[in-house]
């Protein structure tokens, strides 16, 4: 395999790239839990010793019809097979991440993979800049292609079945804190969440490039279904090591986000991940990203402090969105914000 083969702005770090062998320790190893939502007993414990541990879980018996996970699995797949000048009918800009794009980049590294994004809300308030002093908002509406004629409808039942998952897994969180179940709803009574299709091609250099490079997702939690082919890896806590999800029919995979590594001050940790890529098969996943309204000024909650002085400091939640979003759209001269942007130091 040779660099000479991709465009270099695919080629990760070398530290970054991926191992194609895994390890013979880790074939094995421990993965991460797989919570049965149908089973009320002691539920709120391991949901919340899951989200401790690993900042990861997964969920069966989640409510959300087979059905329907096949439908847009299969429509999203037509959606992509579609030829590049109808897939760009609907493509995103700058300012708009709703529609298709294919050169997203994670870390200024372009990521090795095509995306359809939509909103849970067809119009959605969004910060007109994520520069501070400015508020103004706009209104942002989704972009829905002609083909499949059922995408459309199909996807909005499914994020309207996401976003009610997404609340009941927000409530067990929330109680696994010491916290009353509605703690962090009126939070998301204004929603900027948003909803991705990844497709991951064939690649002809898996040991060089990276379907979505290393990153931690900024908002409340994210909700990813994916095929059978795998691809996601965790970075797991204890020793640093990526270690495969291995995919579980129907199963959702549960990652906690910034906003609850902010509000629990720190003691649920928003964990690193990534997807690598393989030379013979395609890959898809669709992550349900649940995110507050633009307006929503994010710190530590008061009752978790316990005493403790606060570790991160206050940031508007709209605007952190729109600038990693912009930093999604293309390569940038400047790190792209982070949390540990808002990061306190000690004294």
């Amino acid at each position: 395999m040779g660099e000479a083969i991709i465009d270099p702005g695919y080629i990760q770090e070398e530290e970054h790239r991926p191992k194609l062998v895994i390890p013979h320790e880790y074939l094995n190893d421990e993965e991460i839990p797989v919570i049965d939502l149908s089973i009320d007993e002691d539920i709120v414990p391991r949901i919340g010793g899951a989200a401790e541990k690993w900042g990861f879980f997964q969920v069966v018996n989640h409510g959300v019809s087979n059905e329907l996970i096949a439908k847009i699995e299969e429509l999203a797949f037509k959606f992509f097979n579609l030829p590049e000048e109808e897939k760009r009918k609907v493509k995103r800009d700058e300012i708009n991440p709703a529609g298709f794009h294919d050169y997203p980049h994670t870390k200024n590294v372009r990521d090795w993979k095509q995306v359809f994004n939509f909103f849970l809300q067809d119009e959605t308030l969004w910060p007109t800049s994520y520069e501070d002093g400015n508020k103004e908002v706009m209104v942002l509406t989704n972009q829905w292609p002609d083909n499949p004629p059922e995408l459309r409808e199909v996807c909005q039942e499914y994020a309207r079945e996401m976003n009610k998952l997404a609340f009941r897994l927000l409530g067990l969180i929330a109680k696994s804190l010491g916290l009353p179940e509605n703690r962090f709803d009126d939070f998301f009574k204004e929603q900027m969440t948003l909803v991705r299709f990844n497709y991951y091609p064939p690649c002809p250099v898996p040991d060089l490039a990276l379907g979505v490079g290393r990153h931690k997702d900024s908002v409340g939690i994210t909700i990813l279904g994916q095929d059978s082919v795998g691809g996601l890896q965790v970075r797991r806590k204890s020793d640093q090591e990526w270690i495969p999800v291995k995919p579980i029919p129907n199963a959702f995979i549960i990652n906690i986000g910034d906003l609850i590594q902010v509000w629990s001050n720190g003691k649920i940790e928003s964990v690193e991940h990534r997807a690598v890529v393989n030379t013979q098969k395609a890959r898809f996943s669709l992550p349900f990203f649940f995110a507050p309204g633009q307006d929503l000024m994010v710190k530590p909650l008061e009752e978790l402090l316990n005493g403790e002085p606060p570790k991160y400091k206050t940031y508007n939640w709209g605007k952190f969105f729109a600038n990693r979003n912009h930093g999604d759209f293309k390569k940038r001269d400047v790190e792209n914000i982070q949390i540990t942007h808002f990061t306190l130091q000690d004294k």
